[in-house]
This record gives C-alpha cells, structure tokens and sequence, in this order.
C-alpha cells in the first residue's frame, strides 16, 4: 500500500529547501514588481481626445493626444465626416493609486496562496482519501520536525487549537477587501448624495424646512410640558406647606394640669 504524500515531508527534507524558498522569493518579487508597474502606469498625464456635436453632445471618445488614421476612418464611416464635429483634447493628472497599490500586492498574492493550497488539499484528498493521524510526540519523526525550520514554522502553526493558516488568510483578504470597497462605496454614495441634492434641491430643501419645524415644535413641546410640571410641583409643594400650617393651628393647646405635670416629669425636683 503506497504512503500518502503530503507537502509536509517535502519541506521537512533539506534537498528542496533552497529551491523552493528561492522559486518562491522570486515568484513573489515577480509578482509584486508586475503589480506596482500596473500601478504606477494607472498614475501621470492622461490625456484623451472627445469629439462633440454642434449641441455640444458627447458623441465619440478615446485616448491619446490624437486620432489614429484607423480610428479617423471608422469615425467617418459611422458619424460622416470629421469636419463637421468638434476635437477636443482632454489631459487630466492622475495621483498614484497607493490604495489599491496597497490592495493589490497584500491581496493577490495571499488568495494565491490560499488558492493553490486549497486545490493541492482537494487532489491529496481525492487521490489518496481522508486520514486522520495521531500525532505521537516520542516518535523519531515528530523531533525531527521541531528541529527543521520549515518543520518548526508548520509547528508554530499547528500549535493552535481551532486556528489553521486558512483563517488567517481569510482574515488577511477580508481586510484587503474591506480597505478596497469600504472608501470606494462611501465616496460614490457622496457623489450620488450631491447629485441628488442638485438635482432635486427643493425638494431636499423643503424636507429640511419640514424636519426642522418638527424639530423646533417638539423643543417647545418639552419645554411646555417641563414648565407646566414645575408649576404643578410647585402648587403641590405650595398645598402641603399650607395644610401643615393648618394642622398646626388646629392643635388644641394643653390645659393647665397637664402642663404641670409635664413641668414635674421634667423637674423632678
């Protein structure tokens, strides 16, 4: 029966070693190198021509600082001559886009990763089925693997219960994710939310008067009712104050005998 193969016995032998961490350093400096080049040419001078009617309507666009003899011909043979419209060159200075610059070179190359491991798992997996292995720590094996370094990284990572490279990745991504759309889909609800307020401004206007008569109407509500619960605790305060005085007043005063003898419980002298 055949051993299954995993790629752990492949980063445990030193023989591949140097050659995978060398493919692997190159591949990700390839890669990040690629992803700055198209970065960097998203940034600088661009420039565009646009082509208008007499109305001033948009009627054909395409970059570059001019047309091309191909692009001239099949504007003609679309939309007529080219004499009657308008040329217009457009050049705009584009900022470099650190942002999905940043994206971009975390993301990539970490749903590579993901990716290539997750199908290497599924064809070990369809090619040699499930296993499950009791690691046994007073194995030969198990010390040889602490003692490698690739071994000791795989490890480290194993250490963790419930926690497996794949989440972290995941998280990784997320984050990527979250740091690319989050900003785009505030700054386009901004744009749409301005749009909209110039485009339907009394509208937006009167809901503004509205909200802030409701507003303002329900400040001066509270500010009755608190009035009116002061006056009320006040005339409540006002009405004890009184029957108290009252009740004293009714107090029949002591008869002489009692007075007496409650000057000789007094003084017993």
């Amino acid at each position: 029966m055949s051993q299954k193969l995993r790629l752990q016995d492949l980063f445990e032998g030193t023989r591949y070693q140097k050659i995978v961490l060398t493919i692997s350093v190159l591949a990700f400096l390839v890669l990040e190198l690629l992803i700055y080049m198209a970065s960097a040419s998203q940034a600088g001078q661009k420039s565009r021509v646009i082509i208008t009617d007499t109305a001033g309507k948009k009627v054909y666009e395409t970059a570059g600082t001019a047309l091309t003899s191909y692009e001239k011909l099949v504007f003609e043979n679309n939309f007529g001559s080219l004499a009657n419209y308008q040329v217009n060159l457009e050049t705009e200075a584009l900022p470099f886009p650190f942002r999905a610059w940043v994206s971009a070179a975390v993301g990539i190359p970490v749903g590579l990763i993901l990716l290539v491991s997750f199908l290497v798992r599924v064809y070990l997996s369809l090619l040699y089925g499930e296993e499950k292995e009791k690691p046994d720590p007073s194995s030969e094996g198990a010390g040889d693997l602490k003692k490698n370094r690739f071994g000791s990284v795989l490890h480290s990572f194993q250490s963790f219960h419930g926690i497996s490279i794949f989440h972290l990745g995941f998280l990784v991504v997320l984050g990527v994710l979250l740091l690319w759309m989050v900003p785009n889909f505030l700054g386009d609800f901004a744009k749409v939310t301005i749009t909209a307020i110039r485009e339907y401004k009394w509208f937006f206007l009167g809901s503004s008067i509205f909200l802030a008569l409701i507003i303002t109407w329900i400040i001066y509500l509270r500010y009755k009712l608190s009035k009116q619960m002061l006056e009320n605790q006040l005339h409540l305060e006002k009405y004890r104050v009184e029957q108290q005085l009252l009740m004293q007043r009714e107090t029949p005063p002591l008869l002489p005998s009692q007075m007496n003898q409650m000057n000789e419980i007094q003084d017993p002298r």
